[in-house]
């Protein structure tokens, strides 16, 4: 049976006073909100393993599913609950009636709001949180791609730190022991080898083996409007890489929870008791400028606009501009042509020791061009034709990327951007189709 709620649910562990806030608010947000259900994003469950869609409620101002901390506050009472979060975790809420005293102060369309940490705001709320559990570049985000993130404690909190990044990329049953419920809010960009759907692969996984609900804070993707390129192929996968789509997905990271679930993407059938938080005031048509970098190198919306077009250079001999502070808006290498643009990587937050560290590197610095709406090509190419040693290009790690070995030999077989996008066609086509269902909206 799938379950649709629609209505907000309200945090009960609350002083008098603050119920009396609330009570003001919710009269206010009564001449400001409308309802409407929504059918979407769902597709068949069963009773013990069902998937809730907790719909805010419409309005033409706009609040993530962290925002709305009054559909989910209820769901986490009384639990023990384990946090999957980073530096994106930030909730925005009115200061008219919380907190007036913590976060720093922003406007959103006339409404003075205040900005905390998912984390912090939880806490202050009584919630009883047991463990935060970080991805790829740690709990506060700063560290390298591929770095190996250590176990620890949180320094303003105290609450103990898991790492799902390195060797222990899926929670362990004791990693787990003493939790109700888990909590998901990760800020997505909406490329598949952008590895945090690969951590919410494996924590639905844990949670399905351990009979613990996911309740995931729903967040829009950047990049929503492009759904583009190669589909990996099964025998390619990895965690840069786990799922039959295309490199452009265009979903969001709640959408992208249902689709796992519905697909059967998790170990031998399970299904993850899976909720979802969703946006208000959200379309797939919207701009939306992140509040934090989701990771050190995506400083900016023009680096990730570009980054599932140039992550692609990963996998080759050219710099993206790690050890820059402008990575992933610009590409070069020594064995470029020199031209009017050159750069030289040096060590500094997020990349302690950048490729080609101290080296010049030629090659094209893209800042200023135009929002892209497409995985872009002509840069790859151009730097493949451009190359002195063609046979050193590119590396073992193209492959995953690209999520297959065809992309490698049609560039070096010559064909066009046109010749290589048309093979991508029919594979583009049959994922919109799959994806359709899962689509909130």
């Amino acid at each position: 049976m799938i379950q649709i709620i629609t209505t907000q649910q309200k945090h009960n562990g609350i002083s008098s006073a603050k119920k009396l806030h609330y009570l003001i608010f919710a009269a206010l947000s009564l001449l400001i909100y409308s309802c409407k259900p929504t059918q979407k994003g769902i597709r068949n469950s069963t009773s013990t393993n069902k998937t809730v869609v907790i719909n805010s409620k419409k309005s033409t101002r706009f609040s993530s599913g962290a925002d709305n901390y009054k559909s989910y506050f209820s769901l986490l009472d009384n639990k023990r609950v384990g946090v999957i979060t980073n530096q994106t975790g930030v909730v925005l809420y009115d200061s008219i009636f919380m907190y007036p005293d913590s976060g720093s102060i922003s406007h959103a369309e006339g409404f003075v709001t205040k900005r905390i940490h998912l984390v912090d705001y939880l806490l202050k709320n009584k919630i009883n949180i047991q463990k935060i559990y970080a991805p790829e570049h740690g709990f506060r985000g700063t560290a390298d791609a591929g770095e190996h993130v250590v176990d620890g404690k949180d320094v303003k909190t105290g609450i103990p730190i898991l790492s799902l990044y390195g060797e222990n990329r899926k929670p362990k049953p004791e990693q787990l022991e003493g939790i109700d419920v888990l909590v998901f809010d990760l800020q997505d960009v909406g490329a598949r080898f952008y590895t945090y759907i690969s951590t919410l692969h494996y924590i639905m996984e844990s949670c399905a083996e351990n009979n613990i609900p996911l309740l995931v804070l729903d967040r829009p993707n950047p990049n929503i409007s492009i759904v583009d390129g190669p589909i990996l192929e099964k025998e390619y996968s990895s965690f840069v890489g786990m799922h039959t789509i295309p490199l452009l997905h265009g979903m969001t990271i709640g959408e992208y929870a249902q689709m796992i679930n519905g697909e059967n993407w998790l170990k031998d059938g399970l299904r993850c008791d899976l909720k979802i938080i969703t946006c208000a005031g959200y379309n797939r048509d919207m701009k939306y400028s992140l509040l934090e970098k989701p990771s050190p190198n995506l400083p900016n919306d023009q680096a990730i606009n570009l980054y599932p077009s140039l992550c692609l250079f990963e996998g080759t001999n050219v710099s993206v501009g790690r050890g820059t502070e402008k990575q992933f808006q610009i590409y070069g290498s020594p064995y470029l042509p020199k031209g009017d643009f050159s750069f030289t990587p040096i060590p500094n937050i997020g990349a302690k020791d950048p490729v080609y560290n101290g080296v010049e590197c030629y090659g094209e610095d893209l800042t200023s061009i135009p929002k892209i709406d497409k995985l872009e090509l002509k840069w790859l190419l151009k730097a493949y034709n451009e190359t002195e040693d063609k046979t050193k290009f590119f590396n073992a790690f193209f492959t995953k990327l690209a999520g297959n070995k065809k992309l490698q030999s049609q560039i070096e077989e010559g064909l066009t951007e046109d010749e290589i996008r048309a093979t991508w066609k029919s594979g583009l086509h049959d994922f919109k189709k799959m994806r359709k269902p899962y689509l909130i909206y």
